[in-house]
């Protein structure tokens, strides 16, 4: 692949060169796509046809194979090939775009972040090429893009892929999360940290990768930090915002979502009705509804404390003196 043209070694490679096998209706149709748009015909040796455009040349030999040069190549992908020639493969594509994909690679990710009830989770994917492509071709993908039943689904396909390896770590109850927060760990970034740092580490027990992918969630390395404490050595660990864009990433956050909602349902059974996801204020109802039930203390059973929500609906109910929990900072203002 051709360097950047900004110079810049760490920015994204662009494509010089691109080759893909198309069968010959697509390269019929491809053919008539070059004509309509005017580009030049010009010979090439044992070639089925060749067109010149402004900034990359096409190539379709008789073998199928199709060969795109030059510094427009990306764009000719992108605006031409990809969306017109129906039933091209966008893997070929992305495995020319992003290599480190189809790397064997470790994904992190987490779920439960932002919801009032329920676990936190964390999940670690240990994946290689011929499983990428597998997930992708089932429609793996970020997991807040799929539906709850799909996610189930896709959870069993990840899992069933011989040769991966996939571990997710959170507390053996929320009564135990919510003392760990008040105790050992300042703050649920902290605790998120210490739980991909394990799950990570049961998985490299079982398969070797080189590195890893986790989305951002803090600018401060935390989970690294954990790796240290861990005695994780010869892994590198890195951290990008949009990670769920790697598919093995991807596969992580399907894990760990789908965990978090069989988690939710045994949590529904207790409760006697199917709790809310999130933090809306259908979630602040069903918490007023345990605090009556049960008694405020009950909610640490079922939610995350150090919610704001938490206070908002102990407060509310008069029962700061049964379950004392600390006022939340001010809202900030924009």
């Amino acid at each position: 692949m051709a360097k950047s043209s900004s110079g810049d070694e760490s920015a994204p490679k662009k494509i010089s060169t691109y080759t893909i096998k198309l069968d010959a209706a697509k390269r019929a149709q491809l053919r008539d796509i070059l004509k309509g748009r005017g580009w030049d015909p010009f010979e090439v040796p044992y070639a089925d046809y060749a067109f010149k455009g402004a900034n990359c040349n096409v190539t379709a030999y008789t073998s199928g194979k199709l060969v795109v040069a030059g510094k427009g190549t990306e764009e000719f992908i992108t605006m031409i090939l990809e969306p017109e020639v129906t039933g091209v493969a966008k893997l070929g594509y992305d495995e020319v775009l992003h290599p480190d994909w189809f790397e064997t690679h470790a994904g992190l990710d987490e779920s439960g972040k932002g919801d009032f009830f329920g676990p936190l989770i964390a999940a670690t994917v240990i994946g290689s090429k011929s499983m990428i492509e597998a997930w992708r071709a089932a429609g793996a993908q970020d997991s807040k893009k799929i539906t709850e039943g799909k996610i189930l689904e896709l959870d069993k396909v990840i899992r069933a892929m011989p040769g991966v390896v996939v571990k997710t770590i959170q507390c053996t109850s929320m009564a135990q999360y919510n003392s760990l927060m008040g105790t050992r760990f300042r703050s649920q970034n902290m605790i998120l940290a210490f739980q991909h740092a394990r799950a990570l580490q049961e998985a490299l027990k079982e398969k070797t990768a080189p590195w890893g992918l986790l989305d951002q969630f803090t600018e401060t390395p935390l989970v690294q930090r954990e790796l240290v404490k861990l005695g994780v050595t010869g892994f590198e660990l890195r951290m990008r915002t949009k990670a769920e864009e790697d598919p093995v990433v991807a596969a992580a956050s399907i894990v760990a979502r789908a965990e978090y909602v069989r988690q939710m349902h045994k949590l529904s059974l207790a409760y006697g009705s199917k709790l809310q996801k999130g933090a809306s204020a259908a979630v602040k109802v069903q918490a007023h509804d345990i605090i009556n039930r049960f008694g405020a203390r009950a909610l640490a059973d079922f939610a995350k404390l150090h919610f704001r929500t938490a206070y908002e609906v102990v407060s509310e109910a008069g029962k700061l003196n049964e379950l004392p929990l600390k006022p939340p900072p001010p809202k900030m203002e924009w």
